[in-house]
């Protein structure tokens, strides 16, 4: 992403509802049911109570439910979720991930089923499955992130299914481990990959890692909290084409780990991912909102 989109001005937002409940569901990719329950139980609903009508959202309202989502894809709990997302001020753009036309929504609401049965061997064999058949940015894309939606949606709505999101987890993150071992990578320097302070939940970097290998791409992957010394250590001593740092929350997005990197011959493109960056303008640094413009900045890096 060559420019980073400026700050959201809330300022006459808030006053300015557009959007409806079925609205904002179909962009998001989830059931109405789910957003009134986040009202309920989180306080994250439509800002607009004209008399007479249909509470809206407004387009401040719409980003902290982006906010909120993102974070729950990425495994936060949806009540720390709410929390981060009720004092965000930015504009997330909508990620293209949760475009619900390419779903197959059969798949996803099999897998849903088995998952709940704690069916592991059913969903092991199918993602596997269709990772085979269709490759891990599309099985991500159209199957895990919605299906980690539905995982996240039962849990908001009854507080229950932990037993659920980690075992569905951990089977993502067994395939998707195994995926990332390549043997003829097309870079001679491998790109770093790390989460940065207390990030304990890796997924979606592991999930551009299984990427990258697929293109032969290869990466030293540090994974969940990553001290900074390690990520200064790495680059310092491999002089990476690309350094992708990974930040769920917005409390872990250190800007002083950017502007404090060593210096090294050629310097490397520096790629903030993850909610937690909320698209600020972080100089030098190019910020992405998925996996596919991850992908897409990291081959420039390499001049893949």
């Amino acid at each position: 992403m060559a420019e980073i989109p400026p700050l959201l001005d809330t300022s006459s937002m808030a006053s300015t509802p557009k959007f409806t409940v079925a609205a904002v569901a179909r962009r998001l990719g989830v059931a109405p049911s789910t957003l009134r329950t986040w009202d309920r139980r989180y306080g994250l609903g439509p800002s607009d109570h004209t008399d007479g009508q249909h509470r809206k959202y407004s387009q401040t309202d719409l980003a902290r439910l982006i906010y909120m989502h993102r974070l729950v894809i990425s495994g936060v709990s949806p009540a720390e979720a709410a929390r981060e997302a009720l004092e965000f001020a930015g504009e997330p753009a909508l990620d293209p991930r949760l475009d619900t036309t390419e779903v197959d929504k059969g798949t996803v609401q099999m897998l849903h089923r088995a998952a709940h049965a704690l069916d592991r061997e059913l969903v092991d064999g199918r993602v596997r499955a269709e990772m085979a058949r269709s490759g891990v940015t599309q099985t991500w894309r159209t199957l895990l992130v919605p299906l980690l939606i539905m995982i996240g949606d039962d849990w908001a709505r009854t507080g229950d299914g932990i037993e659920v999101e980690h075992m569905v987890s951990q089977i993502i993150h067994s395939i998707l481990s195994e995926r990332a071992v390549i043997k003829n990578p097309v870079n001679s320097t491998p790109v770093l990959l790390a989460c940065i302070g207390e990030e304990t939940h890796s997924l979606a970097l592991t999930a551009l890692a299984a990427s990258l290998a697929e293109r032969n791409i290869q990466v030293h992957f540090l994974g969940s909290r990553t001290p900074v010394k390690a990520i200064y250590e790495v680059a310092r001593r491999t002089a990476p084409p690309a350094i992708f740092l990974w930040a769920q929350l917005e409390r872990h997005a250190d800007a002083t780990i950017c502007s404090s990197l060593p210096v090294v011959r050629p310097a490397p493109r520096l790629i903030l991912g993850g909610p937690g960056w909320c698209e600020k303008d972080y100089p030098g640094a190019y910020v992405v909102t998925d996996l596919v413009a991850a992908q897409r900045e990291i081959e420039n890096a390499i001049g893949f």
